[in-house]
């Protein structure tokens, strides 16, 4: 952490640190699973009963210290709290009471072999919430929070298709639903932005406590994503201890939408090609940028 430049605002440093593990986890095959809705309902169900675990663990140590200087700026259960929501979502899949949901053989089976990934983040979030310091929680908070934030709405919309839910009523994937920063009404994409800024601002605030405290929450950011990362190879049933830095993305498959891409952007290149003037020297250069351009798009369907 030498190099780090600490006059920088936490949220800055937050986001640049974590770069490369956001990175890893965004092209893990459990992720990919989840946002293409690549999984079958019950693995779906599953996977909100692990999220509902680590969410009730993290609003209550939140709560305990709510008025902690490092978490008092961000702490709006009212806005941002999703264990809630969650546990309406997962009753409303299994079609029961949402008093009933944690007694359903699904979840049942899922804590009697409880998942090493899903008690490891969860011990690690109570650790801390059961330490002296708490501030690291901040950490927690904004891999969790602004991670919903910034994809809920096209996540919500994907699993909406995927497992034929109403989008409009919100049932099934309420999780995924936030309301406007001062009101209950619910957040547009504007009202969405404006609320990280919110967040963002009250990480900085949390960053004038001092150069210990920024690199406490910059490291546990990096286990949060490794954590959260271990949790989407549990969707998938693989295993691994930790992020790696030379992981590399063994699935070679395409999704219908990923050949379509591919197919639009070959058109859209046909059709440049044709009517762009593609002759001489400043022709040569437009191919050559067409030619990046397309590489670009196709290794980020590939890779």
């Amino acid at each position: 952490m030498s190099s780090t430049d600490y006059s920088k605002p936490l949220a800055t440093l937050l986001r640049e640190s974590t770069h490369e593990a956001h990175e890893l986890v965004a092209r893990s095959s459990g992720a990919k699973l989840l946002l293409s809705g690549g999984l079958s309902k019950d693995e779906y169900t599953k996977y909100l009963m692990n999220l509902w675990h680590i969410y009730d663990t993290l609003e209550r140590c939140l709560e305990k210290h709510a008025t902690h200087p490092a978490l008092e700026p961000t702490y709006n259960p009212t806005l941002l709290a999703r264990a809630s929501s969650l546990a309406a979502d997962i009753s409303f899949l299994l079609n029961v009471e949402e008093s009933a949901w944690k007694s359903h053989p699904m979840h049942v089976a899922l804590m009697a072999q409880r998942p090493r990934n899903l008690s490891a983040y969860v011990e690690r979030i109570q650790a801390l919430g059961d330490s002296s310091d708490p501030a690291p929680l901040l950490a927690h908070s904004y891999v969790r929070y602004l991670g919903d934030l910034s994809g809920g709405q096209t996540v919500r919309h994907v699993l909406a298709k995927a497992y034929d839910l109403d989008e409009a009523s919100g049932s099934g994937i309420s999780f995924y639903g936030f309301k406007e920063l001062r009101s209950s009404n619910a957040a547009s994409q504007g009202e969405m932005k404006r609320i990280k800024e919110w967040f963002r601002e009250g990480i900085n605030t949390a960053g004038n406590l001092g150069v210990e405290t920024k690199a406490s929450i910059i490291e546990e950011a990096n286990t949060a994503f490794d954590l959260n990362a271990n949790l989407f190879t549990s969707i998938t049933g693989n295993s691994r201890v930790a992020v790696t830095h030379d992981a590399t993305d063994v699935n070679k498959g395409y999704t219908l939408s990923q050949v379509v891409s591919v197919i639009l952007a070959v058109c859209i290149a046909h059709f440049l090609l044709v009517v762009g003037g593609f002759t001489g020297s400043r022709g040569y250069q437009k191919l050559i940028e067409l030619e990046h351009w397309f590489t670009t798009l196709w290794a980020r369907y590939h890779g």
